[in-house]
């Protein structure tokens, strides 16, 4: 495995729309598909992170209804970006509902926002993001620990 360069807590939210569909967003920096996702900034809590991410990305304000799981090995976990560092997520996954707001991709972190059925996720998804969903799917009162 390559040299970790930090470590950072991150957060996920499976975002899932009235019909049950998922978000996902297709991100810049990688061009994939991918669970709605980012760091968590000094100074605010887990919770308001997933909360500020969904509104900078999709311009959703959301509810959070539980946690899904917290995932951290290093198989999945270890992004490496473009610019050639390697970041150890510690990801905390929420299950979320929209409580208000209008789908629009808001960011330049995103090239594309939308809601999929879950039988038909895109082929271009990020390698740990469907593990994310099929935990919040499984519909555990506990939280998985990855």
């Amino acid at each position: 495995m390559d040299l970790i360069d930090e470590i950072r807590p991150g957060v996920a939210m499976i975002v899932l729309d009235k019909e049950n569909r998922v978000l996902l967003q297709k991100r810049s920096d990688v061009g994939l598909w991918g669970i709605p996702s980012g760091h968590v900034e000094p100074g605010e809590t887990v919770a308001e992170a997933a909360i500020r991410e969904v509104k900078e990305e999709a311009n959703l304000d959301i509810r959070i209804i539980k946690l899904i799981g917290v995932y951290s090995e290093p198989e999945s976990q270890v992004f490496k970006y473009p610019n050639g560092r390697n970041v150890h997520f510690i990801t905390i996954c929420f299950l979320a509902e929209i409580i208000s707001g209008e789908l629009r991709c808001n960011s330049s972190e995103s090239l594309d926002i939308q809601f999929f059925e879950q039988n038909a996720l895109p082929a271009d998804i990020l390698k740990m993001h469907p593990r994310w969903l099929k935990d919040a799917l499984a519909n555990k009162k506990e939280a998985f620990i990855r």
